[in-house]
C-alpha cells in the first residue's frame, strides 16, 4: 500500500511569515505616529508664526493688523474706496468673530477679524495678496483665525477649528494644564457644526477622542 505525504508549512516557514506580518505592522503604525507628529509640529509652528508676524508688524507700525486704522495710507495697494482700514482702537475685534465669512464686505473701521490677515500679506509677512480675506488652513483642515477675547481668555486668541480629539488633548498636554476650560488654551466641542468660541462661553473637558474642537490659543 502506497502512503500519501501531507505537505505543509513547517515551523521555521510559519515563524518567518509571522516576523514579516509583524515588521509589516509596525512600519504602518510607525508611519501613523510619524504623520500625527508632523501635524502636531505643525499646529505649534503655525500658532508661533502667526504670533511672531502679528508681533513684527505692531513693532514695525505700531498699530495691530487687522485695527490698523492707516492701512490706506501705509500700503499703496490700498485705496481709499478699498476700505481696508481698522478701527486702530488696540483690539482686533469690532464685534466680528474669527470665522466671519470671507465673503462679507469690508467696511471703513469693521470686519478687523477678517483684515488681519489681509494686512500681514500687505506688510509681506505673510503670502498671498493684500486684499485677500481668506484664512490659513490648519493641519486638519479646519481654519484658522482671531479674535479679542474667547471662553475668558484675555486678550488676543488664535483659533484653530476642527482639531481632533486625541490631538487637541496632546496639544493641550504639551503647551498648557491639560484642561479643555481652564488656562491659557481652551476648546469647545464642535456639534452639528457649531462651537461657540465668544468669550461668554465655556471651553470642553474632558477630550472626547471622536469629537472635533475649535481650540483657542491666547498670544
Amino acid at each position: 500500500m502506497q502512503l500519501t505525504k501531507q505537505k505543509g508549512f513547517t515551523l521555521v516557514e510559519i515563524a518567518i511569515v509571522l516576523v514579516i506580518v509583524g515588521l509589516l505592522i509596525g512600519g504602518v503604525l510607525k508611519g501613523q505616529e510619524m504623520i500625527t507628529n508632523a501635524k502636531l509640529k505643525r499646529v505649534e509652528s503655525d500658532n508661533a508664526g502667526i504670533a511672531a508676524a502679528m508681533f513684527s508688524y505692531q513693532d514695525r507700525y505700531l498699530q495691530l493688523p487687522g485695527d490698523d486704522s492707516d492701512a490706506e495710507g501705509r500700503f499703496t495697494v490700498y485705496v481709499a474706496g478699498d476700505l481696508a482700514n481698522g478701527l486702530g482702537d488696540g483690539t482686533i475685534g469690532d464685534g466680528t468673530d474669527w470665522d466671519t465669512g470671507i465673503n462679507v464686505a469690508w467696511t471703513d473701521g469693521g470686519q478687523e477679524t477678517l483684515k488681519f490677515f489681509a494686512h500681514l500679506r500687505a506688510a509681506g509677512l505673510v503670502p498671498g495678496g493684500p486684499k485677500d480675506s481668506t484664512r490659513p488652513s490648519n493641519a486638519y483642515g479646519g481654519q484658522i483665525g482671531i479674535q479679542d477675547g474667547s471662553l475668558g481668555i484675555a486678550g488676543h486668541v488664535t483659533i484653530f477649528g476642527a482639531i481632533e480629539g486625541p490631538i487637541a488633548r496632546i496639544i493641550e498636554g504639551r503647551l498648557d494644564d491639560g484642561a479643555g476650560d481652564t488656562g491659557r488654551i481652551q476648546s469647545v466641542e464642535i456639534v452639528a457644526g457649531v462651537a461657540d468660541m465668544d468669550s461668554g462661553s465655556a471651553g470642553s473637558d474632558p477630550y472626547v477622542d471622536s469629537a472635533r474642537y475649535n481650540m483657542a490659543f491666547r498670544l
